[in-house]
Formats: C-alpha cells, sequence, structure tokens
C-alpha cells in the first residue's frame, strides 16, 4: 500500500499554494499519495484547474490514522493550527517555514524539494514535544478544558486596568502583583511569547515548566523554571473586579472573570514533530535570531592542545592559616 503524506498549507496565501501544489506534484510522482483537508483542496482547484495533482480528501477518502505524515508549508501558526489537528493521532508533523523566524518548522522554502525527498526515502526522525493541559476553575466549577503546545497566557481583559494575580507552585503561593499577564510555557514555548515577556529560552530535551510574568508591578516577579510534574497555577483576584482572558498557543481564547483559576500541568498527550536533520538547537537559536557570533574560536581539540609554557601564570597552593582565638596565630 502507498505512503500517504498528509499536506496543510495555509492556502489563503499564494505562495503557501504554490509551495502546496509543488509539494503534492512531487509526492505523486514519487509514489505517494497527497492528502489534504477539502477546504484547501479546493483553493487549490480553482487555481490549477486540470493542472490539479490528484489527492485524496482528509475524513472523506482516508481518515488521520492512516496517514504516515504531515507535512506542514507555512509559520509557526500553521504548524500550531496543524497540530490541533493531528494531536489525537500518532502523525508527527514536518513543517516547511513559509513565514518569518518559523521556529518550529524543520526546513526553509527554498529546501522544499529536498525536503519532499527526504520525505519519500524516510529520512527523518521523529521527537516528541511536551505540551502542558490547561484547566480554568471558578469556584468549585470548571469553566474551561484545553491544552498548549507553546504557552497558556493569563492577560488583562481591560487595557486601561492592571490584572491583580496570585502565582502559585504545587499547591503554595509564590507572590501577588498587579501585571499585564502571565505566560507559563513549554520548553518548545521558550522562544516565543515567553521570550518576548522575557523569559530564559529553554532547550526543547530539557523537561520542565515555565512561568513569566508580563510587565509587573512588583519587586519580585522573576520568571520560573519548575519541574515538570510540577502544578503551576494562577489566581485573577477579584478585588479589583478586573476581567482576564486566557489564550493557549494564541487560538484558544476564554474569558476570565474575577475568581477565576487557571491550573496547568503537564499534559500525557505530547504532539510529534519529525527532524531531517541532527541540528543542534544552538545553532538553530543563532540563525533563526540572527545572533552575532563574530570572534568565536570554538573548544580546543586534543590534537591542537600544547604543552604549557613559562609564560603562562603559575598556579600556587597556598596553605591555610589559621588564627587561635585572642588573635595569635
Amino acid at each position: 500500500m502507498s505512503r500517504r503524506i498528509l499536506v496543510l498549507a495555509h492556502t489563503g496565501r499564494a505562495d503557501a499554494m504554490a509551495a502546496a501544489h509543488e509539494t503534492c506534484a512531487q509526492l505523486h510522482a514519487s509514489g505517494l499519495v497527497p492528502v489534504m483537508r477539502r477546504e484547501e483542496m479546493a483553493p487549490m482547484r480553482e487555481t490549477y484547474g486540470d493542472l490539479a495533482v490528484p489527492c485524496e480528501t482528509l475524513d472523506e477518502d482516508v481518515s488521520l490514522d492512516s496517514v504516515d505524515l504531515g507535512m506542514v508549508l507555512g509559520g509557526d501558526g500553521t504548524i500550531l493550527r496543524s497540530a490541533e489537528l493531528v494531536r489525537e493521532s500518532d502523525v508527527p508533523l514536518l513543517g516547511v517555514n513559509l513565514g518569518h523566524v518559523g521556529f518550529l518548522a524543520e526546513s526553509e522554502r527554498a529546501d522544499l524539494a529536498q525536503t519532499v525527498h527526504w520525505v519519500v526515502n524516510r529520512e527523518y526522525t521523529v521527537e516528541e514535544r511536551l505540551t502542558i493541559d490547561v484547566q480554568v476553575w471558578l469556584g468549585k466549577r470548571k469553566i474551561g478544558h484545553t491544552w498548549a503546545l507553546n504557552e497558556a497566557a493569563v492577560e488583562k481583559g481591560d487595557r486601561q486596568r492592571m490584572l491583580e494575580v496570585v502565582v502559585e507552585v504545587d499547591a503554595l503561593p509564590i507572590s501577588s502583583f498587579g501585571c499585564d499577564g502571565v505566560v507559563m510555557a513549554t520548553p518548545t514555548g521558550s522562544t516565543a511569547y515567553a521570550f518576548s515577556a522575557g523569559g530564559p529560552v529553554v532547550w526543547p530535551e530539557v523537561e520542565a515548566l515555565l512561568m513569566t510574568p508580563i510587565s509587573a508591578h512588583a519587586l519580585f516577579a522573576k520568571p520560573l523554571v519548575v519541574a515538570p510534574d510540577s502544578i503551576m497555577a494562577v489566581e485573577v483576584l477579584s478585588r479589583s473586579d478586573a476581567n482576564g482572558v486566557l489564550w493557549c498557543d494564541g487560538r484558544r481564547s476564554l474569558e476570565l472573570p474575577p475568581g477565576s483559576r487557571i491550573e496547568v500541568t503537564r499534559s500525557d498527550k505530547p504532539v510529534r514533530l519529525a527532524r531531517t536533520r541532527r541540528t543542534p538547537f544552538s545553532e538553530r537559536l543563532v540563525r533563526k535570531f540572527e545572533l552575532p557570533t563574530s570572534g568565536w574560536r570554538g573548544p580546543v581539540s586534543p590534537s591542537e592542545e600544547q604543552p604549557p609554557t613559562s609564560s603562562l601564570p603559575t598556579v600556587r597552593t597556598v596553605e591555610p592559616h589559621y588564627t587561635q582565638p585572642g588573635g595569635r596565630s
């Protein structure tokens, strides 16, 4: 049976539509079956007419369980949208960046043909990215339950009023302050909203959760990195009557009335991302943010190591000097 590859793209953009058409054509020519959603396939057929490549339709001709891999053509927003679609399955996602930074993407538009070649020949590995489970309570009533790959952001609902909150870790309060919001993120999301709010960059393989206040009016409102099995919480205080809003991955939102409590824990359902190359995260960080590295010489290899010379400073060992009571040594 031929392998089926789900092609996901923001076909409202001309460049994404062209990339999707090119991808489907190469997959079809290589003996694989391209699959698309009907809402994305329709504009393709309108644009390319008889030149459109034959595709199967997801949820009509084939189910998600029969798909081998999802190729996402777009920016991080398109990848986050695609993660919603495949999260309940084992389908990994491979991103081709058509946006700006594209931290979640594996390759760039110029590498599209090579990326398809890697997919055809199964030259990729799959890694699992930690996600978070988000529950919202009002009193003893649960008013919301969702998840996020990047972050759950509690933000003020009124531009003119600060949000009064208490932040908590493992059922113990840490601090209370007024702020524009609080970001609770995964290592994957550490380079997204949490990064913009002043949080630390965390390597994806590190298992941890992050909490970063946004414009907090407080002396101690520093970013926190906690254990992956910790429970992070933010309580929206009632004393100011200010409403908040919860945003998960910038896609799913929920109104937060005063008194709301948002609890974030590690989810048992990760998102699977396909990787075509073993690029260290350090290299990805430098490339995506265009960080200056001029002057770097790198570590000294054993073959290059030279014996010490007399010009090097001498390390001396100093015997400890003890003083007896009364000041006499």
